[in-house]
């Protein structure tokens, strides 16, 4: 999309993240019970409830809107303008009361993320990215930074070794042995901190289409990267992703070499 996120869509997207936010917070540290989907991730009241109330909003205020959700499925996939959610990144934060996890809102449009929003309702953080502006920390400006020394003088963020199947995890290691050292835990906050230029790298394994679509505006509109391990742009499509976040371009050359070596 050439021109800009219509203002429209970028305060509506934040009017999901007040009503999905309001939810989280009922529910956090309540002592609420997790069940396990299929894939053997967890899931709480807490999840199922935000997401529908923000599928609620989006069918009353846009109904030929399509939505893509993690706990309550698609509808109107090839719609023109489709919302990407996951109400509770980090739902094992949630559930051991670390205020780490967050809400991600994404809006495709033409299957392109045009808008992106990470809300972490605790701490009463937010991070907007949408096309044509530059990425916000609760409305104010955020930029990645450049890292001066290279890749081993960056700061590396993922979330859990569990994701990293197979080789991967080996592959992952290598880039983290080659880095300043690496923060573990984080979910989407962490590519938040990103986005802010806290952190320098995100490497993620097994993600799925709700996890990433959100953070690819907010990354991008700060002056980062968002592609696969070989460096390409992320597609939208069904299955599993394996993703970096650089928060410095000149950082992810030496980063697909590694993981690929």
């Amino acid at each position: 999309m050439s021109e800009n996120c219509p203002a429209e869509l970028i305060r509506f997207a934040g009017l999901l993240a007040d009503e999905a936010g309001a939810v989280a917070q009922r529910y956090f540290r309540s002592g609420v019970v997790s069940e396990d989907k299929a894939d053997e991730s967890p899931v709480t009241i807490a999840d199922r409830t935000a997401e529908a109330v923000m599928r609620a909003r989006i069918e009353k205020e846009f109904p030929e809107h399509g939505i893509i959700g993690e706990e309550h499925g698609s509808v109107r996939r090839d719609a023109d303008w489709v919302w990407v959610l996951d109400p509770i990144d980090g739902t094992k934060a949630f559930l051991t009361g670390k205020p780490l996890f967050g809400t991600l809102i994404g809006l495709l449009y033409k299957n392109q993320p045009i808008l992106g929003v990470i809300n972490q309702p605790i701490i009463h953080d937010r991070w907007i990215g949408a096309t044509g502006y530059p990425t916000t920390l609760n409305g104010i400006p955020a930029r990645t930074r450049r890292v001066e020394g290279g890749l081993s003088r960056a700061i590396l963020q993922t979330t859990s070794p569990d994701m990293f199947k197979g080789d991967r995890y080996a592959a992952f290691d290598r880039v983290g042995a080659a880095t300043k050292f690496t923060h573990w835990g984080g979910d989407c906050y962490g590519f938040g901190l990103l986005a802010s230029g806290f952190i320098d790298l995100a490497i993620e394994s097994s993600l799925q289409l709700y996890d990433w679509v959100a953070l690819a505006p907010i990354i991008e509109n700060a002056g980062g990267m968002l592609t696969d391990w070989q460096g390409r742009k992320l597609e939208i499509r069904d299955g599993n992703f394996d993703v970096i976040a650089c928060g410095d371009s000149a950082l992810l050359d030496p980063v697909i070499a590694l993981l690929n070596g």
